[in-house]
């Protein structure tokens, strides 16, 4: 991921976990032709159909995923979880939100559970964190955007529903309606909870001595 201010311009931020930006066919406004026809096929449990829904959506919400637990064997795990509740949840799907965007909220709820249980052990999550940290520094370039390297600690810090809408937004590339549906709340709501990320932001980069990284 390469930060420059502002970060509203959204075409610019990358990816924390380091996939980059995806081709313009998998970014997740734009219309799919194979939505319905996937759901149909899901619905009547064509392995072929969850293999399509995997090449089309795996490595963004692996990277989603990724942002949202900050380890990269918990985004995997992540991944897996959803998609086995997919399996399970296809035929009963009925909601008003398409199916390749419901794939993103049953992701991150699977999330949500995760850094429920992490919240449960204190000790173990610590080493975890700590580990990811480490790994974090061994593996980020030299030349690496200071202001990057500390968006990232920042986000890290914020919770989770502020941080979903912040990296489902500005990293990912989501509509304003997208990160509602995939957070189940109104467009209003979601663009009031990212008001929020960003303030907070803000005043987490300030803290640390970065003045005007994120305007609010």
């Amino acid at each position: 991921m390469q930060v420059v201010a502002p970060l509203e311009d959204r075409l610019r931020v990358h990816s924390f976990a380091g996939e980059g930006i995806l081709p313009d066919s998998d970014l997740p406004g734009q219309p799919r032709d194979e939505d319905a026809r996937l759901l149909e096929e899901c619905r009547a449990g064509e392995v072929s159909a969850f293999e399509r829904l995997y090449e089309l959506h795996g490595a963004r919400m692996k990277s989603v995923a990724a942002n949202l637990l900050g380890n990269a064997a918990d985004a995997e795990d992540a991944v897996q979880e959803s998609f086995l509740k997919i399996y399970r949840g296809a035929a009963s799907f009925r909601g008003a939100a398409r199916f390749s965007t419901w794939i993103y909220r049953v992701l991150v709820n699977c999330c949500y559970d995760m850094l429920r249980k992490k919240r449960r052990r204190p000790i173990e999550a610590a080493a975890e964190a700590r580990a990811s940290r480490e790994e974090a520094e061994f593996a980020a370039p030299a030349d690496d955007h200071p202001l990057r390297l500390s968006l990232e600690a920042c986000v890290r810090e914020l919770d989770p529903r502020r941080r979903a809408a912040f990296v489902l937004f500005e990293v990912e590339g989501f509509t304003h309606r997208e990160v509602g549906d995939v957070l189940g709340v109104p467009e209003g709501t979601s663009r009031a909870i990212l008001f929020e990320a960003r303030r907070e932001l803000q005043r987490l980069l300030t803290r640390r001595g970065i003045v005007g990284g994120i305007r609010a």
